[in-house]
């Protein structure tokens, strides 16, 4: 089945990610990966496995829990827990350990 698009009609694209001008280095399970700046953590995953995280059981606004991880941050000297969708990632930060919804999505994407 298709459907007729009007001829004056505009098609309007959004992007998932919050703009930004660079990637910048962070350590997912000790794999070297390369995000866009200015985002939270659960879009940079997102950006690492498009074709999987949009999939997932996650709702986007800390209510399911589901993209919970353990991140060291640069200036810390034992991980804390997180919530992937609330926070924004930072240049050198290290994800120790991902939520098992987390873990099934991002599997393509750090066996690379």
């Amino acid at each position: 089945m298709t459907f007729p698009i009007r001829e004056d009609a505009e098609i309007q694209v959004t992007e998932p990610f919050r703009p930004y001008e660079r990637l910048v280095k962070i350590k997912v399970l000790k794999k070297t990966v390369e995000v866009p700046e200015k985002n939270s953590l659960l879009r940079c995953f997102q950006f690492l496995s498009p074709e999987t995280i949009p999939y997932g059981r996650f709702c986007w606004n800390q209510d399911c829990q589901y993209c919970r991880v353990m991140a060291k941050l640069p200036d810390d000297d034992k991980p804390r827990e997180m919530l992937s969708c609330k926070f924004m990632v930072m240049p050198g930060m290290e994800i120790t350990e991902i939520s098992p919804e987390l873990k099934l999505c991002l599997r393509p994407a750090l066996q690379k």
